[in-house]
């Protein structure tokens, strides 16, 4: 009797939910997503210091000066944006936007606490509460839950425009100079704001006034990523909205135009596997570039040339923004050195240093053209702290000789940078 069983085939059937790596795959995406808006800033990639009111790259404050480091960083991110618009679509709404994640987010939370049907639906109705769950308890949990939430997201943007430890000090309430006083009030209108997307907004503003969805339709061609129908197979999806249901913009993912509302998201791919998976069969619903009703082979010759065509005038641009942005990041100085009179006498000159980049120097001043003992300087050597400024004065003899001179200052710092500046002085005193 065991040697019959044993000889009975056994399939092993794997234990993940079928029709779940795509979505699994975009919440790890939108999750990531969000680290990385916290990251970019928080580790000087990008940022903006609204003291010394410079854009801030790879941990440099960016001036005027930096022209080409600037420029190239956004014709390279502006011709990437475009290549992702005319090759994924609206894949960034779906899979990256934090709107959209925040509105997602939201509808779980409404509908695991006031039911299935309980959601800011697109179409102006009202949401129906279950009455199992028409609770004080449930209403009180959702709303500090979007609370909480609104709060979170209202600190991401600070990392923007101050330091990781000066958010920090923001968070505990504790004193910083650098903080804005009126930083608290405006953080409390941004929670406000955010409050509010997420309690009513949520997707009306991803399907009727996203701007990014605007710009995107200039560049989104019939070969750019799309959710595809097998119409061969429409028998099988007879009397079944399964898919329609699953879509939180309200779309039917069977009739997907070239110009649609869809965000690429592929919550209707999974439902409609998960439904035909129980069958054992696949659903008829997939991801596709390329134009529709084609052969394989016809669609992946048709996609090449697409993505050809499209990057032969987006490449050299591309091109141009990353050669920019290495010269730019070549020649970057990171200090500033500028002198100036600043008495009516005009003998005293205003030396100033600023340290562009965000960690401290030694600084050495040095003085040629002008003879040994007709200057002075407040300060030969001084320790400059990160992206501050400092100011010398150097004072020059009034007896120096009659006539033009033309001086020299050099700053050194401890990391091998050395700069320069000319001044001419004129002295109308002299020596008799």
């Amino acid at each position: 009797m065991s040697d019959a069983l044993s000889r009975i085939p056994v399939k092993v059937i794997g234990t993940r939910k079928p029709g779940f790596k795509l979505h699994f795959a975009r919440r790890a995406v939108q999750a990531g997503i969000i680290a990385l808006a916290i990251l970019i800033p928080a580790s000087g990639l990008f940022r903006i210091d609204p003291i010394a009111g410079a854009f801030v790259v790879l941990n440099r404050q960016i001036w005027f000066s930096d022209f080409f480091l600037m420029f190239g960083l956004w014709i390279m991110i502006a011709t990437g944006a475009i290549m992702l618009y005319s090759v994924a679509g609206t894949v960034f709404c779906g899979w990256a936007c934090p709107q959209n994640t925040m509105a997602e987010w939201a509808n779980h939370m409404t509908r695991k606490l006031l039911g299935k049907r309980a959601e800011v639906s697109l179409d102006g109705s009202a949401p129906i509460v279950a009455a199992s769950k028409r609770k004080m308890l449930n209403w009180a949990i959702l709303g500090i839950s979007f609370l909480l939430a609104a709060m979170f997201f209202g600190i991401i943007p600070l990392f923007y425009f101050y330091q990781p430890r000066e958010v920090w000090a923001f968070v505990t309430f504790a004193h910083d100079e650098h903080l804005a006083k009126s930083l608290h009030y405006i953080y409390f209108v941004c929670v406000i704001i955010l409050l509010l997307d997420i309690a009513v907004i949520r997707h009306f503003w991803c399907r009727f006034s996203c701007i990014y969805r605007v710009w995107q339709h200039f560049f989104r061609t019939k070969q750019t990523l799309h959710v595809l129908y097998d119409e061969s197979r429409s028998a099988d999806c007879a009397k079944c909205n399964y898919c329609v249901t699953a879509c939180f913009i309200g779309l039917d993912p069977k009739r997907t135009d070239l110009y649609d509302s869809c965000i690429n998201c592929g919550e209707c791919i999974n439902a409609c596997d998960r439904l035909h998976a129980k069958e054992g069969g696949k659903g008829l619903l997939s991801f596709e570039m390329g134009e529709r009703k084609q052969s394989k082979a016809s669609t992946f010759r048709n996609n090449m040339g697409s993505l050809v065509s499209r990057f032969s005038w987006t490449g050299p641009f591309a091109l141009l923004g990353l050669v920019m942005f290495s010269w730019g990041l070549y020649t970057y100085s990171p200090f500033n050195l500028s002198a100036d009179r600043f008495d009516s006498s005009g003998q005293d000159y205003q030396i100033e240093i600023a340290n562009k980049l965000y960690q401290p120097a030694q600084i050495a001043l040095h003085v040629s053209g002008l003879p040994k003992g007709s200057y002075s300087l407040d300060a030969d050597r001084f320790s400059l702290g990160a992206a501050k400024r400092r100011k010398i004065t150097l004072h020059i003899d009034p007896s120096l000789p009659k006539g033009l001179h033309m001086v020299m200052i050099r700053a050194d710092s401890d990391g091998g940078w050395s700069g320069k500046f000319r001044i001419e002085h004129y002295s109308m005193r002299g020596m008799k």
